[in-house]
């Protein structure tokens, strides 16, 4: 597994992971044998294709679809853009549904999607969320509707790491006709991404959050569904996605997926005692504090933490200068001064709103290093209370 500079800490791992070895190792191999064009014809161009084919198998292998239902992308964004996208104005063209459903708390790139599909005369609904980050079963099956086209829920919470049950709500989108998917990048590591266990009917995932590279995501269709596609050119990726495959990032992809799904049970176990240490410690050392998704089921490497009294960019400034690298909710809004619409969405009380520091811990965290970013949180939660605030 690849390891972070020594001489800091970090935890941030929702936001990025680096590329592990073995996929450079993947990588680095496709682009001596197969650096040339898959569409060719040519013996060199059959070498690449071959690779890419076989890239595509070990990914629809991990999934459980078949091999022309998995669809690279340029990443998660791009994924979940034509997951929305695409299945929506392909069902309005064929059965006239207009209607999508998704939750208050979704990646930017979701709920952008929506917007632009609000923008083109859908109509939205936006399931709100409790104070732990759950969707309820009821409010969800309520704003399902005849004319419901899709309904997208992500699996885990990229903020503060809450797991939906996603099969009973694609369950209950199955029922009322209507498509359903899930934004799964932050699930590898952790959860089981298999599409038929999962009940999804499309799957959205990102290589550079399980130690594969940035710029490689794929959707993943669990069936037979009619997707517009976002990029027009030419019939790569069976007519869903234009333009020349990325053959040495979709090896590199399919051996960190390989890898992830490997070594997941004794990681997430490992992780998770390293997150509840951290937790703990927090919760004892400083007063006010909430652990927001506390009481739900999360992934075992996410903690958010708000700290009452705290500016989250202060704090996270002066863990950076301490050596600690986090988060104040998802790295797409670095630098964004407004609270996490995640955070807003759980209805809690405002002074909690604006100290959200989001730890992310990845199977490189060691014990002394929890210990260490504990120590370091600490004092630096202690020193920014002092620093005096505006009325």
């Amino acid at each position: 597994m690849t390891s972070i500079n020594s001489s800091r800490i970090y935890l941030d791992y929702a936001a990025t992971t680096p590329l592990r070895s073995e996929a450079a190792d993947a990588m680095r191999l496709a682009l001596d044998e197969a650096a040339y064009n898959p569409s060719s014809l040519h013996a060199e161009g059959r070498r690449s294709r071959a690779v890419l084919d076989g890239a595509r198998e070990r990914v629809a292998r991990q999934l459980g679809v078949a091999r022309q239902n998995v669809v690279f992308t340029g990443g998660g964004s791009e994924a979940d853009n034509l997951a929305i996208l695409g299945s929506a104005r392909a069902a309005s063209r064929q059965s006239g549904r207009r209607h999508v459903v998704t939750t208050a708390i979704e990646h930017h790139a979701v709920l952008h999607a929506v917007d632009a599909l609000a923008s083109e005369g859908f109509e939205v609904t936006v399931v709100p969320v409790n104070d732990k980050g759950l969707v309820d079963a009821a409010h969800f099956e309520a704003a399902l509707r005849d004319d419901t086209a899709l309904a997208s829920v992500a699996y885990a919470n990229n903020e503060i790491g809450t797991v939906q049950p996603i099969a009973d709500f694609a369950f209950r989108a199955h029922r009322r006709g209507a498509i359903f998917h899930t934004d799964a990048v932050q699930a590898p590591l952790w959860l089981p991404t298999n599409a038929g266990d999962v009940g999804a009917d499309l799957v959205s995932l990102s290589g550079h959050k399980f130690f594969g590279p940035k710029g490689v995501g794929i959707l993943a269709l669990n069936g037979a569904f009619a997707l517009e596609p976002l990029v027009y050119g030419g019939g790569q990726e069976f007519g869903r996605r234009a333009g020349t495959e990325n053959v040495a990032g979709i090896a590199a992809f399919a051996t960190a997926l390989e890898l992830a799904a490997f070594e997941r049970a004794e990681g997430s176990a490992r992780v998770a005692s390293l997150r509840d240490r951290l937790e703990d410690g927090i919760r004892r050392a400083v007063p006010d504090v909430r652990v927001n998704g506390a009481g739900a089921d999360r992934i075992p490497n996410v903690l958010n933490v708000s700290f009452a009294g705290v500016d989250a960019q202060a704090l996270l400034a002066r863990l950076d200068l301490d050596g600690v690298a986090v988060s104040a909710g998802s790295a797409c809004t670095s630098g964004v001064l407004e609270p996490s619409h995640v955070i807003a969405a759980l209805g809690i009380d405002p002074r909690w709103r604006n100290g959200a520091i989001r730890f992310s811990l990845g199977p490189p965290s060691t014990a002394a290093q929890i210990d260490r970013a504990l120590e370091i949180t600490v004092a630096a939660v202690a020193d920014v209370r002092r620093i005096p605030t505006s009325a």
